[in-house]
């Protein structure tokens, strides 16, 4: 049995793309040995840890970040690139805010007490990156529940008690005391730490090491 923990923001594009390549390179683990166990948690992480409950707009958080929308629009095709190859085309025209990821996360470690969440996890990039939908709303986040699966009554009790956001919180800060700034970074087996959205022959080949 292998264990994967995901440190990644929703808000973060290589963060969908590092997804794709981590299933690209669990694939490769499971034709190699189908025996294999290898299962995956997603943590949490804020890229901008002082955005808006409500978000802010999208194009100008960039353009201040970058220096000039020239520089944001390179970035984007470079971006665009790096997903063509994994089957992701991103939508950067859609987004017209930069969501606040709390509540996104929180609903992502609360359907891990269910299971496997990277359906859930994928849906959320989706809505981000291709649909532009607001991430950060707490309406837009219980539709993307239901349409995932999960008992819809549950989730809104357990977001309205609101009794797991200091552990979220908290948890990034563990994370962060780690030595953690780069998102997607993937913790193998509880101990190697690989940073950055890697090729999945890395990453592979990390999965193979602690394997054997």
């Amino acid at each position: 049995m292998l264990n994967i923990d995901i440190v990644a923001d929703f808000v973060c594009p290589w963060c969908f793309i590092g997804k794709r390549r981590l299933e690209t390179a669990i694939a490769t683990i499971r034709r190699e040995q189908p025996e294999a166990q290898i299962n995956t948690r997603w943590r949490p992480f804020f890229l901008n840890p002082d955005t808006p409950a409500g978000g802010e707009p999208y194009l100008p958080f960039l353009e201040h970040k970058f220096g000039s929308m020239e520089a944001v629009n390179a970035l984007f095709e470079r971006v665009r690139a790096g997903g063509r190859a994994y089957g992701v085309d991103f939508a950067f025209e859609r987004i017209s805010l930069r969501a606040n990821t709390l509540l996104a996360h929180r609903l992502v470690q609360w359907a891990q007490r269910y299971g496997d969440a990277d359906a859930l996890v994928e849906r959320l990039f989706v809505a981000q990156f291709q649909r532009g939908e607001a991430i950060g709303d707490p309406d837009v986040l219980t539709g993307i529940a239901g349409e995932c699966g999960y008992p819809v009554a549950a989730w809104i009790a357990w977001r309205d008690a609101g009794s797991d956001t200091e552990g979220v919180r908290a948890d990034e800060r563990r994370l962060r005391s780690l030595g953690i700034r780069m998102v997607p970074t993937y913790i193998v087996d509880g101990t190697q730490l690989i940073a950055g959205a890697e090729d999945p022959g890395i990453l592979a080949a990390a999965m193979r090491a602690r394997l054997a």
